[in-house]
């Protein structure tokens, strides 16, 4: 009798947790509260990074024109924005970043679905695209640049060599995460082949397919500008990284710095835009993430 009183006493205790899981309600986290927590943080590091670069600079820890003061690169900021190159050069690198990873990222689905789901595939191409995701990215410029020439098109065949493979295998380390009890109850109800990807096997490796949109990505950006460094051309734009490698030739070390600084912002700023409230989306969906 004891005993069967225990397992009711345990069965209301479960019910009761399940209740409360469900009672949870996602709140709005208060303006006050994400600028103390979110904002405030990488502003205070920021201020301390640039601290500690001056600091360095009066310290004459090396010569100025290897290691310009924060003014130098603040002018040649200025310098830009007030000659209206500054955006352009910015646009440039950003519109083929994003149009070479969408490119990446329609081809790296259906091939990483493919070598997911098809074992002979698997067993043909996947210790191949294993194999270009750890080859260096600029190592595809000087034979695109044969190929194709000194273009937009070379600059895209290098994001997506770069890219593909990352893009690819995230997905299908997502998808060999998926319980098997999911693809059996998907089978029950009939959503076998394309149907079963669909609504079943996408749906439930989304945060592996995520993390390999997010590697695609920085092979993207990574592959591009490796691109333009090494094939600067006036008839390809400026871009970030021609506006870097214009520095070294000029031997302009702000200009340099700048271009650095640059290319590290559009990187945090897709990330911030695009990928962080993706993943918060994510995790909130799955009940991961309780507040908002």
């Amino acid at each position: 009798m004891a005993s069967t009183d225990t397992k009711a006493d345990d069965l209301a205790g479960l019910e009761a947790g399940l209740d409360a899981l469900d009672a949870v309600q996602v709140r709005r986290t208060p303006a006050r509260e994400v600028l103390l927590s979110k904002v405030l943080p990488p502003v205070v590091a920021v201020v301390l990074v640039v601290l500690v670069w001056q600091l360095l600079v009066w310290a004459k820890v090396t010569d100025d024109y290897k290691l310009p003061p924060p003014a130098a690169v603040w002018n040649s900021l200025t310098d830009m924005w007030l000659q209206g190159t500054l955006l352009e050069v910015i646009w440039t690198s950003v519109s083929r970043g994003l149009l070479g990873f969408v490119m990446a990222v329609a081809i790296g689905t259906p091939l990483g679905l493919l070598v997911a789901r098809v074992k002979v595939v698997r067993a043909a191409i996947g210790p191949i695209l294993s194999g270009l995701q750890s080859l260096p990215s600029v190592a595809w410029v000087a034979p695109a640049v044969i190929w194709l020439g000194l273009n937009d098109s070379m600059m895209y065949a290098v994001i997506l060599l770069g890219a593909v493979p990352s893009v690819a295998n995230g997905l299908v380390s997502g998808v060999d995460q998926v319980p098997p009890l999911f693809l059996r109850a998907g089978r029950t109800i009939g959503a076998t082949g394309l149907r079963g990807t669909i609504h079943i096997v996408l749906p439930a490796a989304l945060p592996g397919y995520l993390a390999g949109l997010k590697q695609g990505w920085a092979f993207s950006w990574r592959s591009l500008m490796a691109a333009e460094i090494i094939a600067s051309s006036p008839d390809l734009g400026l871009g970030l990284g021609q506006l870097l490698e214009n520095g070294r030739n000029n031997f302009d070390m702000p200009g340099i710095f700048l271009a650095i600084l640059l290319i590290l912002f559009v990187g945090i700023a897709i990330d911030l835009l695009i990928f962080s409230p993706l993943e918060r989306r994510v995790l909130r969906g799955r009940g991961l993430l309780v507040k908002s």
